[in-house]
């Protein structure tokens, strides 16, 4: 299960909003490889549902992740930081061995 936190919560609204996305616009987040630490996370809003997809929803925000993905996500915490080192959302994943310093990337 990927989990979110009020603060995720309450940006992924505002942005959905501000954007106008549809009423059933979810967040997709993926793992790529790249980054400075081997893999990169990836997060998009979208509405349409792919095979294989894992569906979650925690604190009233539906998270969709590809399988591959959630191996390296089961646990993870989605987060929204918005303090000096920068904006954003944050991923608080268990099953990273390493981080980079921007936290755009991680091992495992």
């Amino acid at each position: 299960m990927i989990t979110v936190s009020n603060a995720a919560k309450e940006h992924a609204v505002t942005l959905i909003r501000e954007e106008n996305k549809p009423a059933d616009t979810f967040i997709r987040v993926g793992v790529d490889g790249g980054g400075c630490s081997g893999l990169m996370y990836n997060l998009i809003f979208d509405n349409e549902l792919k095979q294989g997809d894992q569906v979650f929803e925690d604190n009233g925000v539906k998270i969709v992740v590809d399988r591959k993905s959630f191996l390296y996500l089961v646990g993870t915490e989605l987060d929204y930081s918005g303090g000096l080192n920068g904006k954003g959302f944050v991923f608080k994943n268990p099953n990273a061995s390493r981080t980079c310093g921007c936290g755009e990337s991680f091992s495992v």
